[in-house]
């Protein structure tokens, strides 16, 4: 199929390069096709929206609902179609697939319920005849960048709320991904929003950029790595624009002495390889104590060694490939050195076999904490583990990171957890579950280097979306 960009409520080809979307399964098997749109165009998608913000804004909010609503009940219907779509273009399976696409339209409907929730508050003023109101107004014009790995869901949960507050959007998403981003795009303006609202835009690094700079982008939200995170809030730093980054993440979960150990490896198996380990919250790192960790591990490595690795679309498989030939070589990569390095692998550590852009389920027994593998995010589906003496240790092995997105803790005791919740300095915690799981009604982000700015998800994101204004509403005398 081909895929347009969506300038001002036109669909239009693009002035730019031509690219492809192959499928990671099949890589001679071209799933779509388009052209980026050039810097030119970019920048008319900048002007669409400042052109459309006004009118959106002061459109009622239910009348803004009833437009996210709509789409929705498009993204509902088309789910399964979608899910086969998301899973050929980005490797996910198909039941993930279709999940991902029916949770971009429960976002979407959690959005259109803020115009049922309060807006504001009122204070008491001590002057008589006044109060104060403190107001939100939506920022503007808000610019997007997002990533491969959940190419429906992440731009839902910031395309929602930026709309359903009265905002217009520049969005560019991963050309990895383009049809997904394609379909939600589309739902939305069969849905009734106005030309210039939503403005679509595929490109690479270069139209990200234009998009943080352009003087009528009012602020910006971005997904992905840590490095290119920081450049963008650097750049909006230098340019005094708000800036919401959700970035790289090196996950741990602890599984103590006293946990249900069958219960534990079945959810670190479930955070490290669902979706291929493709998951900023995936767990990356494996922290068990002394006294459990030969029978914990053995137990994880048995789960991964028999996880069927193949096409996504096969009912029958559980775990996909990586998104591209540079994700698995990097990965491999990564793997590589860490056995270089001293970690013994006790599933996978070896070049999948099949076609297409594998790696095997891998667990690698590391000799410490001081292998690059500790430190660097590899992205994909390998965990690694280490050993702790007790709780207190588990713990600040847990924090030796830069990065502190999610964590995970294993353990019967409350008052462990408790402790946990404490000392651990993460932006989502999960007590008895694997680390990778995400509501869209709660606060989503990481602390440290995982993110930067007022966080993702639920009421969170009007922090980010709106502004406020107080007033002192008095009545003359």
């Amino acid at each position: 199929m081909d895929v347009l960009n969506l300038i001002g409520g036109r669909w239009v080809e693009g002035d730019g390069e031509e690219f492809a979307d192959t499928n990671p399964a099949r890589p001679a098997e071209v799933v779509a096709r388009g052209r980026f749109a050039s810097p030119e165009e970019v920048g008319r998608a900048v002007a669409a929206a400042r052109e459309a913000a006004p009118g959106w804004a002061a459109t009622p909010h239910h009348a803004r609902a009833a437009v996210l609503n709509a789409a929705a009940d498009l993204v509902d219907a088309a789910a399964e179609e979608w899910g086969a779509e998301l899973a050929r273009e980005e490797g996910k399976t198909l039941p993930e697939g279709i999940a991902e696409v029916r949770g971009s339209a429960r976002i979407l409907r959690y959005y259109a319920g803020e115009a049922d929730r309060e807006s504001g508050e009122i204070y008491a003023s001590p002057r008589p005849g006044e109060n104060v109101l403190v107001v939100r107004k939506p920022v503007g014009v808000v610019g997007m960048i997002t990533p491969f790995n959940f190419p429906i869901v992440i731009p839902a949960w910031k395309i929602g709320p930026a709309l359903s507050y009265g905002n217009t959007v520049v969005w560019k998403p991963s050309s990895l991904v383009p049809v997904l981003a394609y379909r939600l795009a589309q739902a939305l303006t069969s849905a009734g929003l106005p030309d210039g609202v939503l403005n679509l835009v595929y490109g690479e690094a270069d139209a990200g950029s234009v998009i943080v700079g352009h003087p009528g982008v009012d602020a910006v939200s971005f997904t992905g790595s840590t490095a290119v995170g920081r450049a963008v809030i650097a750049r909006c730093g230098e340019l005094g624009k708000p800036v919401q980054t959700e970035m790289g993440g090196k996950n741990a979960s602890i599984v103590l002495a006293d946990a249900d150990l069958d219960h534990a490896a079945e959810q670190v198996t479930l955070g490290a390889f669902r979706s291929t380990g493709q998951k900023c919250t995936a767990t990356s790192r494996l922290i068990v104590a002394d006294e459990v960790a030969d029978e914990l591990l053995a137990r994880v490595a048995e789960r991964a060694a028999r996880l069927v690795v193949g096409d996504p679309l096969d009912a029958a498989v559980e775990m996909g490939p990586l998104v591209s030939s540079a994700a698995r070589d990097r990965v491999s990569a990564g793997v590589a050195r860490a056995v270089g390095e001293g970690a013994k692998p006790l599933a996978g550590g070896s070049p999948s076999e099949l076609d297409g852009w594998f790696v095997p389920p891998t667990v690698l027994d590391l000799p410490g904490t001081e292998v690059d593998f500790w430190r660097t995010e590899l992205f994909g589906p390998v965990v690694g583990a280490v050993r702790a003496a007790g709780t207190e240790e588990a713990l600040g092995l847990a924090n030796l990171s830069d990065h502190g997105l999610s964590a995970a803790i294993f353990t019967r005791d409350l008052g462990v957890a408790l402790k946990a919740v404490e000392r651990l300095d993460v932006g989502v915690l999960h007590v008895n579950s694997e680390s990778a799981l995400t509501f869209p009604y709660v606060p989503f982000g990481g602390a440290k280097q995982s993110g930067f700015g007022p966080k993702e998800q639920g009421r969170a994101a009007r922090e980010f979306y709106t502004r406020t204004m107080t007033v002192y509403l008095g009545t003359p005398a």
